[in-house]
């Protein structure tokens, strides 16, 4: 088990996650695959107390965006609610019961597409991480 402290931003500097925001360092158990592969690889070889930076390529994160991944359902199948627009998140409920986020690609007369991929697939990321223990 570590526990480590972490800010995550794109190459344009904008911070998208952060433990600080979470009021605690991440914990997660090594050899797991609790985390994207990149994260963890760079923490495996830390040592406590150490810090450092990386960068994290998609094939290493959230993959690459995939173009399958993006449905066009109808407007029947979705729940009721707010006016449906672009870049808004639903969460989608899937057979096995679990449920992912997804965002609305465009909105049709009729229908509705849907992009599953995770919302950092395709982006490379830079991650200031702390090892605490």
């Amino acid at each position: 088990m570590v526990k480590v402290e972490y800010e995550g931003k794109f190459e344009d500097g904008t911070v998208f996650d952060s433990s600080k925001t979470h009021g605690k360092p991440l914990e997660f158990e090594l050899g797991k695959k609790q985390v994207i592969p990149g994260f963890e690889n760079a923490v495996k070889d830390m040592k406590v107390g150490e810090e450092t930076e990386i960068t994290i390529k998609p094939e290493e994160g959230y993959g690459e965006v995939k173009e399958e991944l993006v449905k066009e359902v109808p407007r029947s199948q979705l729940p009721p609610g707010p006016e449906l627009k672009a870049g808004m998140m639903l969460m989608v409920g899937l057979p096995n019961g679990q449920q992912i986020p997804a965002k609305i690609a465009e909105v049709k007369k009729e229908t509705v597409m849907i992009d599953l991929n995770h919302p950092l697939a395709g982006k490379t990321l830079i991650f200031k991480l702390k090892l605490i223990e």
